[in-house]
C-alpha cells in the first residue's frame, strides 16, 4: 500500500510567557493514497498543529512528516489546503478568486478561466462565476473556496473544518456534494472535524485524538460501502455502531 501522507512520531511544542505547551507527544498515523482520513479530537488538541505540519507550513520540533515519500521541510508542491477561513479575496469576482492559484502559478488567463469555470459547473456555481463574495451565501462561498482548492487538481488535500460555521442543513449538503466530488477524483484526503457523524458520513478512516498534547487514542476503519451518500449513510445501523464506538474512544461515555 503506498502512502500519500505519513506522520511518524512527530512531536510539536511551542513558548508562550516563557512556558513551553506540548501540542503533539508523538502522534504516528498515515493516509492511504487515494484514501479519505478523518481526525477528531477535542477542541485545542492539535489538530490544525498536524495540518500545518503535512503542508509545511511549521516543522515538528521531533519527528518526521512526508507526503508521496518525501520529507516535507517547506511548502509541497502538489497539496491543495482548504481552511477553516475561506480567505476569498472581496474586490475579486469568483470565476477570479477560483483562479487564483493558478495565477501565482503563472498559467495564461484564458486556460485559468476555462479551468476555473469548470471547477465552477462541478460545484454547481457556474451562473455566479462574475459575482462577487459579499454577493454568495454561506454555502456558496464553501463552494467558491472548495472549487480553488481543486482547481491545481491537487494530489493531496489538507482540510480544516471546512464546513463548521454553517447551518446544518447546509453542512449535510455540502457533506453529500464533498462526497460525490472526491468519489470521482479518488485525491487523497485528511479532513479535520469536531463533528463524529461529520468523520463517519465521509472517511474511510477515523483518525481519533487525545486531549493536548495530542496522541492517536485509535485508528477507526470505516466500513460503510461506496460509492456512498453522506445523508442516507446515517440510516445504516453500522453508522450508529461506529457512533458509539467513536464516542466511547472519545471519552464522551464515560
Amino acid at each position: 500500500m503506498q502512502w500519500s501522507i505519513k506522520v511518524d512520531e512527530v512531536y510539536k511544542w511551542f513558548y508562550s510567557a516563557k512556558q513551553r505547551v506540548e501540542a503533539i507527544a508523538g502522534t504516528t498515523f498515515v493516509v492511504a493514497d487515494g484514501s479519505f482520513v478523518a481526525l477528531i479530537g477535542p477542541s485545542g488538541c492539535g489538530k490544525s498543529t498536524i495540518l500545518n505540519c503535512v503542508a509545511g507550513l511549521i516543522s515538528p520540533n521531533r519527528g518526521m512528516v512526508s507526503v508521496r515519500g518525501q520529507r516535507v521541510d517547506g511548502p509541497t508542491p502538489g497539496l491543495g489546503y482548504m481552511t477553516q477561513r475561506d480567505a476569498l479575496l472581496p474586490w475579486r469576482r469568483v470565476i477570479d478568486n477560483v483562479a487564483l492559484p493558478l495565477q501565482f502559478r503563472g498559467v495564461g488567463r484564458p486556460e485559468r478561466e476555462e479551468r476555473a469555470r469548470d471547477w465552477l459547473i462541478r460545484v454547481g456555481l457556474s451562473d455566479f462565476q462574475h459575482l462577487y463574495p459579499r454577493e454568495l451565501s454561506g454555502g456558496m462561498v464553501k463552494r467558491v473556496a472548495l472549487a480553488r482548492t481543486m482547481v491545481c487538481e491537487p494530489h493531496t488535500i489538507l482540510m480544516d473544518e471546512p464546513f463548521g460555521n454553517l447551518d446544518a442543513q447546509m453542512r449535510l449538503q455540502l457533506q453529500s456534494e464533498l462526497v460525490a466530488l472526491w468519489e470521482g477524483a479518488r485525491k487523497s484526503v485528511l479532513f479535520v472535524t469536531h463533528d463524529i457523524d461529520e468523520a463517519i458520513a465521509l472517511s474511510d478512516e477515523i483518525v481519533v485524538l487525545s486531549p493536548m498534547p495530542s496522541r492517536v487514542v485509535s485508528v477507526v476503519p470505516v466500513p460503510l460501502a461506496r460509492p456512498r451518500n453522506a445523508i442516507r449513510g446515517r440510516l445504516d445501523p453500522e453508522f450508529g455502531r461506529l457512533r458509539e464506538h467513536v464516542y466511547q474512544l472519545s471519552g464522551l461515555l464515560g
